[in-house]
């Protein structure tokens, strides 16, 4: 699915002033970034641009670091950010079902959005909570010891 780069003007005004808040100071990329995307959603090129051209850097300084970190994404994400953790005690223990139930469930595919918005589905390699296998994370809270058959229970719990 192709998404436009479409931002309303409520947004762009935002935008800007994150960008004047910051202007002139050092370090202060990776913060308007931050705040960018929480206004967005993601950091599309365009709104990339803008921010190079408010902090007077380049372009592609500004993708580097879009591009170098994880917590970044330059497409949309749902409205609720679900995260399967596939490492090996989560693994083991059944998230992979998880995952596959979820997929199945929401119908979209691992690093996709839900045709309505809502949910975006990551997989990621580890959250740190081991000894709570299986664990997922939505929207930043942790759920730990998921059942598979309770997963989808879980995240519709965000709607």
């Amino acid at each position: 699915m192709r998404w436009v780069e479409s931002v309303t003007k409520e947004e762009w005004e935002k935008i800007d002033q994150v960008i004047a808040k910051y202007q002139g100071r050092y370090g202060a990329l990776i913060p308007v970034l931050k705040e960018t995307q929480e206004i967005c959603g993601y950091l599309p090129k365009n709104v990339q641009r803008r921010i190079a051209d408010g902090l007077s850097l380049s372009a592609s300084q500004i993708y580097g670091v879009v591009s170098f970190y994880a917590f970044f994404t330059t497409i949309p994400r749902g409205k609720h950010i679900v995260r399967v953790c596939l490492g090996t005690a989560c693994y083991v223990k059944g998230s992979k079902q998880i995952l596959d139930n979820l997929q199945r469930e929401l119908g979209v595919e691992v690093g996709g959005i839900t045709r309505d918005r809502k949910y975006s589905l990551e997989a990621v390699r580890c959250l740190g909570c081991c000894s709570l296998a299986p664990a997922i994370v939505v929207d930043g809270d942790t759920h730990a010891l998921v059942d598979p058959s309770e997963a989808i229970r879980i995240v519709r719990s965000y709607e």
